[in-house]
């Protein structure tokens, strides 16, 4: 099976190539020196820095390969430069919540940039995948967990 390619923004993959750059010449070589540390220490069944330290490497080395395997699976998108009448990767979009007239501001990101509180939900959630192909002006039903929410789409726009 093929790998599918991953969409992310260029801020996306930005924040991404920072993440990994702090982690490899940051992180790792403050944890291998905590190890040696914890080593000096003595009998390592009972050193519980050195069990923390190895434990905080495992998760330093499984997050740098996480984002490397990420970054070569990027479809990176410049934002900017779509140009559509319809919903897609990218867009920023204000919903009108049929039953309550509440508006939401929701931005179709990829999935290490959501981050539901800025308003930025991963292109594979729910509510991205019902708005996906919507224009301005349609009626679109989200899955949530406490039931169907019916929105009115009132804008789209890739900034």
């Amino acid at each position: 099976m093929a790998d599918e390619k991953v969409p992310m923004s260029l801020e996306g993959k930005r924040l991404l190539d920072e993440e990994l750059k702090h982690l490899m010449y940051v992180e790792r070589p403050t944890i291998v020196k905590a190890i040696e540390i914890a080593r000096g220490h003595g009998d390592l069944s009972e050193n519980a820095d050195y069990s923390a330290a190895k434990e905080r490497q495992s998760f330093i080395e499984g997050r740098i390969g996480y984002i490397n395997s990420q970054l070569a699976l990027s479809q990176v998108i410049d934002i900017s430069q779509i140009k559509s009448d319809r919903i897609v990767f990218g867009a920023k979009v204000v919903l009108e919540n049929q039953e309550t007239s509440e508006k939401v501001n929701y931005q179709l990101v990829g999935v290490d940039e959501a981050n539901i509180k800025a308003g930025k939900v991963g292109i594979t959630s729910p509510i991205a995948r019902a708005l996906i192909g919507k224009s301005k002006g349609d009626e679109v039903t989200v899955h949530a967990p406490k039931g169907q929410i019916l929105y009115d789409v009132i804008s789209i726009s890739y900034e």
